[in-house]
């Protein structure tokens, strides 16, 4: 397995990273490391022979974590802080069509899947409750926090 990454490198954490169990000292899904924050990569392991774990020293932190590549990019790479999450509940803001037709209606309820930075750019994946096994690519200005006020919302 080819890894992106060798100890010493500067990393940026692209998303947050919480306590998945394995971190002692904390609670189950407490913040250990937030979006933006460089470390320094101290090891490359793998976990079930198919993934690549980097061992990241983020000093402003004192921690030292696992991470996955994809939740990773080089420091030096441009950052655009994101006002979402993954995993995070919003609202369409406005209506998402596709050649006239709308798919999902304002006030739609989703949950952001990924989070796609292109240069400065952000696209958020997000699958809303009224198209399943949809996923929709929506920029940050059509969304806001919240699961909206009806999360029924039909199409």
């Amino acid at each position: 397995m080819n890894h992106r990454w060798q100890q010493g490198d500067a990393v940026r954490l692209i998303r947050n990273v919480r306590n998945d169990g394995t971190y002692p000292g904390k609670d189950t899904g407490d913040l250990l490391v937030r979006r933006g924050s460089v470390g320094v990569v101290v090891d490359v392991g793998t976990f079930l022979m198919d993934q690549i774990i980097y061992s990241v020293n983020f000093l402003d932190n004192q921690r030292i974590v696992g991470c996955r590549e994809e939740e990773l990019q080089g420091a030096e790479e441009e950052w655009t802080p994101s006002r979402f999450e993954t995993r995070e509940r919003v609202t369409s803001l406005r209506a998402l069509a596709s050649q006239g037709e709308v798919l999902v209606p304002p006030g739609a309820a989703g949950e952001i899947m990924t989070i796609e930075r292109d240069g400065g750019e952000l696209r958020y994946h997000v699958h809303f409750a009224c198209r399943p096994g949809r996923v929709f690519a929506v920029p940050e200005d059509c969304l806001r926090a919240g699961g909206g006020s009806d999360e029924r919302t039909s199409c």
